[in-house]
């Protein structure tokens, strides 16, 4: 899509991104968004939607990211806990200080012993969760997973932040157009157990198996574990271990700047082609002084907000998570529940210098 027809989606998207009130997003542990009284313990699902429900009031809901204080997922979690104060319920983010595979264990046994009526998670391994997940869901709460998923037999629903092919597939195109779509090519990685990391990774190697990047090899996939200074070290090893080396795709927020950061002070900047997933407030820096052409990114404050109406779609019984349900998500309208129970937010947006100085998140 960042080809021949991304002018007509990047401006629908634009369009789209342009109409939001974008604020800044910050702290650790966010506590209730509204002052109502909790909720009566979770029951068991309805057998079948009721799409004229009403949103019960005082739904207790939790944000689990993959860890605290991961910029990206700060912007996303603080968005659905606005979102909860719409529908008058409660909402905090909760979660770990690394992104190990079963940090986020004790806190799912811990949210579901309160009482929550749904937990949304962002998980660090899809299997290490699904044990607990599955008890939290056979004591009737609702299960959301978003940006990374869990194993789809242990949550009720998937907020995709894209189709994750076309992040895959368009992440290759997007470098390739920059490099002309000859040489050596790295991938700087979150964790090796990443859902989402995984799966475009794997579109990315099949989408350089075409005929049309034939000159392009792919001769590392590293990973920085969504940890600044681990990124910012692996950054360094790719290009001192492959010094024919043309380009990076590091498809995470905290990877990207770390590599743009040190590419911007060494002899690579200019001569090697970073991009990525990376928010506009911490890559602005990096587009202007050159270090980066382009990058892109969907609304993280969209897929919060999203998420959060899910989950209070599902405790108040108008949706189920089956297929073909309709999803009532407050300014963003409807969205159609897919096959595994998949709602995608939208097509990701590409910034560049001419553009990246409109948005503010």
């Amino acid at each position: 899509m960042f080809t021949v027809s991304r002018r007509s989606a990047s401006t629908a998207v634009m369009a789209g991104l342009l109409s939001l009130g974008l604020a800044a997003c910050g702290g650790t542990t966010k506590d209730s968004a509204g002052s109502a009284a909790p909720a009566a313990p979770a029951s068991s699902a309805p057998a079948k939607a009721d799409p004229n429900a009403p949103i019960k009031e005082g739904l207790k809901i939790a944000f689990l990211p993959k860890q605290i204080n991961n910029p990206y997922e700060t912007i996303v979690d603080k968005a659905g806990i606005e979102a909860a104060a719409e529908f008058k319920g409660q909402a905090k983010e909760i979660g770990p200080s690394d992104a190990s595979a079963s940090s986020q264990v004790s806190y799912i046994n811990t949210l579901t012993q309160q009482g929550h009526d749904a937990i949304l998670i962002a998980a660090n391994d899809a299997n290490a969760v699904c044990g607990p997940l599955q008890q939290a869901r056979d004591k009737g709460v609702k299960i959301v997973s978003y940006d990374s998923d869990a194993s789809k037999d242990c949550r009720d629903l998937f907020i995709n932040q894209a189709n994750s092919e076309e992040i895959g597939r368009s992440q290759v195109k997007l470098l390739s157009e920059m490099i002309g779509g000859k040489g050596e090519v790295a991938i700087l990685s979150a964790t090796a157990n990443a859902t989402n990391q995984n799966t475009w990774i794997e579109f990315m190697k099949d989408e350089l198996g075409k005929p049309e990047y034939a000159e392009m090899k792919l001769v590392k996939v590293a990973y920085g574990d969504d940890d600044d200074q681990k990124s910012f070290q692996e950054t360094q090893g790719l290009l001192q271990a492959y010094p024919d080396l043309k380009g990076i795709i590091s498809p995470t927020t905290v990877g990207i700047s770390a590599a743009a950061r040190y590419i911007s002070g060494s002899k690579y900047k200019g001569e090697v082609v970073l991009t990525g997933l990376g928010t506009p407030n911490q890559m602005r820096q990096f587009v202007k002084d050159g270090t980066v052409q382009k990058f892109a990114l969907w609304n993280p404050k969209d897929l919060g907000y999203l998420a959060s109406y899910a989950a209070a779609a599902l405790a108040s019984g108008q949706i189920t998570g089956a297929e073909g349900e309709v999803l009532k998500a407050g300014r963003l309208g409807e969205r159609t529940i897919g096959k595994d129970g998949e709602i995608i937010l939208g097509p990701p947006f590409v910034f560049d210098k001419a553009n990246i100085d409109q948005f503010d998140f």
